[in-house]
């Protein structure tokens, strides 16, 4: 995973966020963009793609997110990560396939998150687990 630095450019009437260029390091090619909502408190965990490689922006609300290596070839295997993305700092996580994650909604008001995939979405390339299925802290610490 890769966690890039973000630029808001705000004045008086209001921001420009950027999310990602193709220019930048984690860019491979353009698939689709789409939006996820998770309410306070709720999760949504847990998935696995096979083939997308995922750009995480989060430019409304806070959002938690749990990772975990469950490639028994990787030199990670059974790494655990969480990250915390929103508008302060504001920074775009890069997702390599074959990884679990889930998300947990921290703000009151509308927690939105963006993702730029590198694919068109394909249901045939999502694995999906239970959340009580791998064991994972949701707490924010």
């Amino acid at each position: 995973m890769n966690i890039s630095n973000l630029k808001i450019l705000s004045d008086d009437s209001g921001s420009v966020m950027h999310a990602i260029k193709k220019t930048d390091k984690n860019f491979y090619e353009f698939g689709e963009v789409y939006f996820s909502t998770v309410l306070k408190d709720s999760v949504k965990a847990w998935k696995l793609h096979k083939e997308m490689v995922l750009n995480l922006v989060v430019p409304v609300g806070s959002v938690l997110f749990n990772f975990i290596d469950l490639r028994q070839d990787s030199k990670t295997f059974n790494n655990k990560c969480k990250i915390i993305l929103s508008q302060d700092p504001y920074k775009r996580l890069t997702v390599p396939p074959n990884i679990w994650f889930g998300f947990k909604g921290l703000s009151e008001d509308l927690n939105l998150i963006c993702n730029v995939a590198n694919i068109l979405h394909n249901p045939k390339e999502v694995l999906r687990k239970n959340i009580d299925e791998i064991d994972c802290d949701w707490s924010v610490k």
